[in-house]
């Protein structure tokens, strides 16, 4: 008779957890809870530091400067200029007499100088994932691993989008491309440095972004296309990334769902920023590969971890596939991909693997590695590798 009781308070648990997780779901249909939910952007990981002041992740004295990127639509942006290590030796004792923190005009300042009238220059425009600010996490490391194969010609420029640590506004799928543009406008008009020695990285929720932003510059009229685009972690679409997304790693969301295919699809519904990676890097390849002229006119890198817990790296399996799929006129379905793969693949062992993909007009490239977590890897050598490859022969 005592167990009674005790089977009651059990049911009476899953119940009222059941209620709990009911609640939770319908709350992500309400538009600013859902943003949140995706963007993350109140959740900063930088408080009680100051990111005007880059010193406090380890950066030499005006290494870095913080400045104010404006956009068509009336937002600020708050972005960093990180100086590569070599150039900043050399011109240490002028970068020192300058004042710190936050810039009124880059323009009138050494760093600035220093990229725009160079003419070998290299630019990389650095889009960050869900979360934090510019100085979050592993974000810091990285910037120096985006030099790291040229530290004495590449320069660095990232942004915190909109509603992000220090800028203004309220992301959305539509406000981020926005944001995007402004920078790429910014990097090549004000700062003079064409496409082709730019390059576009960017982590997580922000390889949706750089995906986008390469799409939109390469379908104008006369169009534009960057040196390269390094992206690592990437997710398929935010519909599947709500099937298989864990926060913190451990935790699935919607992983009782999934199980339930018409009441994912449904839920998904309601999604409002869609993020379709796949099918838009899909459409930019298409585009590339439907220009005349036989020089190559891409050069993608696809870097994921085997321990990313947060984004599984089968989602980088999607991307990839998508992208090979558009380059073929007759296209090329996922399975026979992953035959063909086998013996295209350098394999690496406790570094994982790597597949080189040589299409008429363009290079996609898929690295996978055993280790590296969701944010870790981006500091890794295997990204400054992709940065170098992607520079091509200008490194």
């Amino acid at each position: 008779m005592s167990l009674v009781p005790a089977f009651k308070s059990v049911i009476c648990g899953l119940v009222a957890l059941m209620g709990f997780y009911i609640i939770f779901l319908s709350s992500l249909t309400i538009p600013i809870l859902q943003n949140q939910v995706i963007y993350l952007n109140r959740v900063t990981l930088t408080w009680f530091q100051d990111t005007n002041v880059p010193e406090h992740w380890g950066f030499l004295r005006n290494q870095v400067t913080p400045f104010k990127l404006p956009t068509p639509d009336g937002e600020v942006l708050h972005a960093w200029h990180i100086l590569l290590l070599e150039l900043y030796r050399k011109h240490e004792q002028d970068l020192l007499e300058e004042s710190s923190g936050l810039v009124p005009d880059i323009t009138d300042r050494l760093g600035f100088k220093l990229l725009r009238d160079d003419p070998s220059s290299l630019l990389v425009l650095y889009f960050h994932g869900a979360a934090g600010t510019l100085g979050s996490g592993w974000r810091p490391p990285s910037y120096r691993a985006m030099s790291a194969g040229a530290p004495n010609r590449i320069h660095t420029v990232a942004i915190d989008y909109r509603g992000f640590g220090a800028s203004t506004g309220i992301p959305s799928e539509e406000g981020l491309q926005k944001d995007a543009i402004s920078l790429a406008e910014w990097a090549m008009n004000e700062a003079g440095i064409p496409p082709s020695r730019i390059v576009l990285f960017a982590q997580s929720l922000g390889t949706a972004v750089s995906i986008s932003l390469a799409d939109y510059m390469a379908a104008k009229s006369d169009p534009i296309l960057f040196s390269g685009i390094v992206l690592v972690a990437p997710f398929a679409d935010v519909e599947l990334l709500t099937a298989t997304y864990r926060v913190a790693g451990t935790i699935p969301i919607l992983d009782p769902i999934a199980r339930f295919p018409r009441l994912l699809a449904w839920l998904n519904t309601f999604i409002i920023s869609k993020w379709p990676s796949k099918d838009t890097l899909a459409e930019f390849v298409r585009r590339c590969e439907g220009m005349p002229g036989d020089s190559l006119k891409y050069h993608i890198s696809i870097i994921h971890a085997e321990d990313d817990y947060d984004i599984p790296w089968t989602h980088s399996e999607q991307v990839f596939w998508h992208a090979v799929n558009a380059s073929l006129s007759e296209g090329i379905g996922f399975e026979k991909l992953e035959r063909e793969k086998e013996a295209l693949k350098l394999v690496r062992g406790a570094g994982g693997w790597a597949v080189n993909w040589r299409a008429a007009r363009g290079v996609i490239r898929e690295e996978i590695m055993k280790y590296g977590l969701h944010d870790r890897i981006m500091s890794y050598p295997v990204v400054s590798s992709a940065i170098m490859r992607a520079f091509g022969d200008q490194v």
